[in-house]
């Protein structure tokens, strides 16, 4: 009399491990580019914030010259290590008919702000304006 013996034939045991290989490798490769954008976003995140941060100084400086680019870099402790600069121009952008010094008027100021990923720059431009004095 033959017993019936239980258990995985070795050509099972063989494609068992092959789909498990597939999905392991299909996971690090999903797990390797979320990893990936996390790390993107968190330097966008950071450049936003630093940015928002210079265009409230930049609002509230009246002393800033017309038509004349200023820029710098921010300190890279609280750019995360990431090189982080910036751009500004402050140019009017409303004036009375004829207006001289003394009179109001409604200011533009452009920033742009760029920071370093490996070797590509990314930036991005934000525009505020503020009531000045001529």
């Amino acid at each position: 009399m033959r017993s019936r013996q239980r258990g995985f034939t070795l050509l099972e045991v063989l494609v068992a491990t092959a789909i498990a290989g597939l999905a392991v490798a299909g996971l690090m490769g999903a797990i390797s580019s979320t990893a990936n954008n996390a790390n993107r976003l968190t330097a966008k995140d950071r450049a936003a914030l630093l940015a928002k941060s210079r265009m409230d100084e930049l609002l509230v400086d009246h002393k800033l010259p017309r038509r004349v680019p200023i820029e710098g870099q921010f300190d890279p402790l609280l750019a995360g290590g990431v090189p982080v600069g910036w751009r500004a121009r402050v140019t009017p952008f409303e004036t009375v008919p004829d207006a001289g010094p003394g009179m109001w008027v409604l200011d533009r100021i452009e920033l742009e702000v760029w920071w370093m990923d490996g070797a590509t720059r990314h930036a991005f431009t934000l525009e505020g304006f503020r009531r000045s004095i001529l």
